[in-house]
């Protein structure tokens, strides 16, 4: 049984070692990438707040999404209080890539609020206090949605940018500091509490 157990873990070990190198960054490689030539590559820069974990990717190179590179993207971003995993809209990416590109920070890093929260953590946010700013239907739970910051922009010049691209839902938290960007329907709000 122990033995089991060991090779269980060694193999989710190697996995996770596989998946983000030491220090808790990924650089996505993928045959892909260096066959592309010169067809536009897409980089996503990330730092989760909560996890630590930092990725540096390019999932798409042209028109061709990379498989390897949305799994790995589909990893970091999973629900942080549960480990679930779920496989995200790759228009997600492109929004975020085409936030990025607009204020002019391509290869700035994006600081990751939340990503994807299986309904029992969207339901344990809504249940923290009588307002909570979380939607009982949240797009995190699609996995279409993610709380986003951006070192050295401010908050509110995140969310004007981002509601400039009409890609979906744009929600600004200014206490908290974040703003929630989705490939749903086009929408906003604002938060002027504390949310997550």
């Amino acid at each position: 049984m122990r033995i089991v157990r060991w090779k269980q873990w060694a193999a989710a070990t190697a996995a996770a070692t596989l998946m983000f190198a030491v220090g808790g960054t990924s650089r996505a490689s993928d045959e892909g990438v260096a066959a592309a030539g010169s067809a536009q590559k897409f980089t996503l820069h990330l730092h989760h707040l909560h996890t630590g974990e930092t990725l540096d990717v390019v999932y798409r190179v042209g028109d061709k999404y990379l498989p390897d590179a949305i799994a790995k993207l589909n990893y970091f971003l999973r629900d942080h209080r549960t480990n679930d995993v779920s496989h995200y809209d790759v228009k997600e990416f492109d929004l975020l890539h085409s936030v990025m590109s607009k204020l002019g920070k391509p290869n700035a890093v994006i600081d990751v609020v939340c990503g994807y929260r299986t309904p029992w953590s969207n339901n344990y946010l809504r249940t923290r206090s009588a307002v909570t700013g979380v939607a009982q239907n949240s797009q995190h739970m699609q996995a279409k949605a993610i709380d986003i910051r951006v070192p050295g922009v401010t908050t509110s010049r995140l969310r004007d940018v981002a509601l400039s691209l009409h890609g979906g839902g744009v929600g600004y938290y200014p206490v908290s500091q974040f703003v929630h960007v989705d490939v749903g329907p086009v929408r906003q709000w604002t938060f002027a509490g504390v949310g997550d």
